[in-house]
């Protein structure tokens, strides 16, 4: 049995490590699984196929856990994956292999990076750390040494902490307060706001919508939060948050607008804007309403939401996307600018993966597995950058250029929007 299982390990390994030198695209799809099945799984899409749905399990000839909630690039071969239901933190490489497993952040969900440290949101009340166990009310974030993989920090923000954002050495934290329903609290409205160096915190950001839920996007300064409502009388809505004004210490209703749309799945596109699904659920009607909406943060937040909102996206997307039976996530690949949604149809089967050119022609769909919602593209050439923005780099004598999520790039596209030395530009 050991010797059958080597060999499969080492054939997976070769599989893994036999990626083309001029791939273009190189994708992860995180696959949720079905809560309390342990059946979470990896998908790796390369260039117009899957090459594996079930990846990591190739690779290390076991599974990867009960119900992931969220991948993020740390370093160039550094992979973080919070798995939830396992409570753990997994870390692999680029080429898919384990290399550890951080156990002491019960009921983990999204993820941040500086590259040095990863920032964790848990709604749990207890984190291990390496100066012992520490206890709370509501829910924290942790913070996890990237070259030790222990954590050495964790700080106390809302119930229930959803997405989480760093910029400019300051973690910005969605809070829900999404067990309102089941425990003796109310939903949360806030924003924390952390000093990564120290964990401290530092203010909270009200922003009179309930339940800022799920993983949010980052375009430059801004940030795009989705809120699903109470499901009932309160309907969803899109938060976007001037990070700039937070830092600068403005009241709270200058730091944040609120758009009468959701945007449930959302991610940062080439040029700076939010592409958002939102999937709007009542109990009382037990439906479901969908919007597809392009979003111009500044244009958007400037305007007091009154401009910057189109029901449009590139293509044949949003057509695409309501064929789908049940929507489930949408990305831009940050190097490439390839558009990608999934479709998880009954939830409880293989979703669907759809790949679109930048131009929103549809290139191909892909059967994955069950719940398939998150996506980190690793870059064509074999490195990858950081995946969180930190958009400070101010030397000028730096000639790194930054898309809008804070990735270095080596080449930019024709006008495209990127950052260099802190300033914005237009690729000509």
């Amino acid at each position: 049995m050991k010797k059958e299982y080597n060999s499969i390990l080492v054939c997976a390994v070769a599989l893994a490590t036999s990626i083309g030198a001029n791939a273009q695209e190189k994708l992860i799809v995180l696959n949720e699984g079905n809560w309390q099945s342990d059946n979470g799984k990896l998908s790796y899409f390369e260039d117009g196929k899957i090459v594996s749905n079930q990846w990591f399990r190739d690779v290390n000839g076991y599974k990867i856990g009960d119900t992931p909630n969220d991948i993020i690039q740390v370093r160039p071969n550094l992979i973080a994956i919070t798995v939830n239901w396992s409570n753990i933190v997994q870390f692999i490489d680029a080429t898919g292999k384990a290399v550890s497993a951080t156990e002491d952040i019960p009921n983990n969900r999204r993820l941040a990076t500086d590259g040095n440290y990863v920032y964790v949101t848990s709604y749990g009340h207890e984190c291990g750390t390496i100066n012992g166990t520490k206890e709370f009310e509501k829910g924290y974030v942790a913070k996890i040494d990237a070259n030790t993989y222990k954590v050495v920090d964790a700080t106390e923000v809302g119930y229930e902490p959803e997405g989480i954002a760093y910029y400019k050495g300051k973690l910005f934290v969605a809070n829900t307060g999404g067990y309102a329903f089941q425990e003796g609290h109310e939903y949360e409205t806030t924003v924390s706001v952390l000093d990564a160096a120290t964990m401290k915190l530092e203010r909270n950001v009200d922003t009179g919508q309930i339940n800022l839920y799920s993983k949010m996007s980052q375009s430059g300064q801004y940030l795009c939060v989705n809120s699903p409502g109470d499901y009932y009388d309160i309907p969803g809505a899109t938060i976007i948050i001037d990070t700039e004004a937070v830092l600068n210490g403005k009241p709270d209703n200058e730091c944040f607008v609120s758009l009468t749309c959701a945007s449930t799945y959302n991610c940062t596109a080439m040029d700076g804007n939010f592409y958002a699904v939102g999937a709007g659920y009542s109990y009382n009607s037990g439906d479901y309403a969908f919007n597809y909406v392009t979003i111009d943060p500044k244009k958007a937040f400037e305007s007091e939401g009154s401009e910057g909102i189109e029901d449009i996206m590139p293509g044949t997307i949003v057509e695409d996307l309501q064929k789908m039976e049940m929507p489930y996530g949408i990305y831009v690949n940050p190097y490439t600018g390839y558009i990608y949604g999934t479709d998880a149809a009954g939830f409880v089967e293989g979703g669907t993966l759809y790949q679109w050119s930048p131009e929103g022609k549809l290139l191909g769909k892909y059967g994955v597995y069950i719940n398939p919602g998150h996506f980190l593209a690793l870059n064509p050439k074999g490195e990858s950058g950081i995946s969180s923005p930190t958009l400070d780099t101010t030397n000028p004598d730096d000639d790194t250029i930054y898309n809008l999520q804070g990735m270095k790039v080596d080449k930019v596209m024709k006008g495209e929007i990127y950052i260099k030395n802190g300033i914005k530009y237009i690729a000509q």
